[in-house]
């Protein structure tokens, strides 16, 4: 096809993006179609999948209306999506429920049962931790956010569903499966289940001593192929559904953490980006499998071949400004008096600039979801420390900013420790990279040079477009790193730098003293 164009879909918590792609990775346009999630009693986390499709077939039309580019051009879709996500679906490919998502810790009892035993360490037995650590790189979390814990959580609690379920599937999977009829992961998007023997990259597979261990039954879950594998085309119904020619080539594609890797430029062994959306993440390519269980640290298949990729998360990120702006600055309720909520975020970059560095000696813990790395801790919470009635607006929301950055400053050191080596600069993506105090803030307290990346809110689909086109014989894994492009570079403020390293040092100090305080309250 000449000057051929690719769909990318990144499906997040908050709803999917859809942007067209040249073949080169130059953005054309790209929309936005918000999506809800639930919380409920008890650690529940879901979304509705229909949602999800709805939403992705009004951004497409949405994107397509806009006459960049004729339907026909368009010769490939790769979709990413929130990861550690269950989908459980019968076999016409109808889900049985809501989708069970990232933020759900409703299967934690049943983990702990599987992980645990005689002399068992944090919860662990010996020789269980041995034989997941030596297979997969990493461990079923008990925190029961992980899929092995969603399905165990089914299995016990819903066993109706459990038993008409056909396949357990990934977010990204169920919209694969709705594109083209086909089911199907992928050896990277598989994981997070901790059920497959990842020490030989070119021969991923279930590992049955795996299954044995967590209860859980093979056929139930997909077939494995590799990341950048033409899955199939658009079934018809799709292909009118989204306003795409039938034609249309689907690749089964990676989830966020990956894609972000991509899409970030970061692409080289030990080349890193620290993504900044309603979680975050350190993540680096290493040659390596290699595992730090104390921190929730490990390097697992990459959606490149024959490569690991460091991976970590924290909890939440840009949901604390998320917090900050429907919990207490713009709460729907009688003191609410505007019609409608300006772009907040913009307006909290310009508050956040008339405070101090440092926020008077205000500090925020980000922990409003417990946390996952650098501790793997449910019972932690987030707060506000040192609140006097000296604080201003400007110091709370600046405080916000610094919290995360304190976070991801703990989580660094450990990422470093892992790699074996000091970073001299990081890829800022995810839409709290779009922020330039907030990359400032970033580049100080980590004392890093933070590289902002072109259009940073569209790494993920951009990684997903990277992925098509390679799929496709468009580019190289290798050319990806001088595709992407930086918009401006940050270099830490020395001035800054005594105030934020004792400010850090009283945020750890934080955690440790209060940690006995957050497990009594949050049982």
């Amino acid at each position: 096809m000449k000057n051929p164009l690719i769909l990318a879909i990144d499906l997040g918590t908050s709803g999917p993006k859809v942007a067209l792609y040249t073949a080169q990775g130059e953005l054309l346009g790209y929309e936005f179609e918000p999506t809800r999630y639930y919380l409920m009693p008890g650690g529940g986390a879901e979304q509705k999948p229909e949602e999800w499709w709805q939403a992705i077939c009004a951004a497409t039309r949405r994107l397509l209306g806009r006459g960049l580019a004729l339907p026909e051009q368009v010769a490939a879709l790769c979709a990413t999506t929130q990861w550690s996500g269950t989908v459980a679906v019968d076999r016409s490919g109808k889900p049985l429920m809501d989708a069970i998502i990232w933020l759900d810790t409703r299967g934690a009892p049943y983990v702990r049962r599987i992980v645990g035993g005689p002399l068992a360490l944090e919860g662990y037995a010996p020789l269980k931790l041995f034989t997941w650590i030596r297979l997969t790189g990493g461990v079923p979390s008990q925190t029961g956010k992980d899929p092995i814990a969603h399905i165990l959580y089914l299995k016990y609690e819903r066993p109706e569903i459990y038993r008409q379920a056909d396949k357990f599937l990934e977010p990204k999977d169920y919209l694969n499966l709705r594109l083209t009829g086909i089911c199907a992961t992928a050896c990277d998007s598989i994981t997070l289940h901790w059920v497959t023997d990842n020490r030989d990259l070119a021969r991923v597979d279930y590992a049955p001593a795996l299954l044995r261990l967590a209860g859980l039954e093979r056929e139930k879950l997909p077939d494995l192929r590799p990341p950048s594998s033409i899955l199939g085309h658009l079934t018809p119904q799709a292909a009118e559904e989204l306003g795409l020619h039938p034609d249309v080539q689907v690749i089964i594609g990676t989830p966020d953490i990956p894609s972000a890797a991509l899409g970030s430029g970061a692409v080289r062994d030990f080349e890193t980006h620290l993504y900044i959306g309603t979680s975050s993440w350190i993540a680096s390519h290493v040659p390596f499998k290699k595992t730090d269980l104390f921190h929730n640290i490990a390097s697992l298949p990459s959606a490149i071949p024959g490569r690991y990729l460091v991976t970590n998360e924290q909890e939440t990120s840009g949901a604390c400004l998320t917090f900050l702006r429907d919990n207490i600055l713009y709460h729907q309720d009688e003191l609410l008096t505007e019609a409608g909520v300006p772009d907040v975020y913009k307006i909290f970059d310009q508050i956040a600039a008339r405070a101090p560095a440092g926020s008077g000696g205000l500090i925020f813990t980000p922990w409003l979801y417990g946390e996952r790395a650098p501790i793997d801790d449910h019972s932690v919470r987030g707060g506000l420390f040192n609140l006097s009635l000296q604080s201003t607006r400007e110091h709370i929301i600046r405080a916000v900013l610094e919290g995360v950055a304190y976070n991801t400053r703990w989580l660094l050191g450990y990422v470093e420790k892992f790699i074996g080596r000091r970073l001299a600069a990081i890829n800022a993506i995810g839409g709290g990279a779009s922020s330039d105090i907030w990359c400032q803030i970033l580049a100080d307290v980590l004392g890093r040079t933070i590289r902002q990346m072109k259009d940073p809110i569209l790494a993920n689909a951009r990684g997903a477009a990277y992925l098509a086109a390679v799929a496709l014989g468009y580019t190289t894994f290798d050319e990806i790193a001088n595709q992407a492009q930086v918009a401006h570079t940050y270099t830490p403020d020395p001035v800054n730098k005594p105030v934020y390293d004792a400010l850090f040092q009283e945020f750890l100090q934080i955690y440790q003293r209060n940690k006995p305080i957050y497990a009594r309250l949050n049982r």
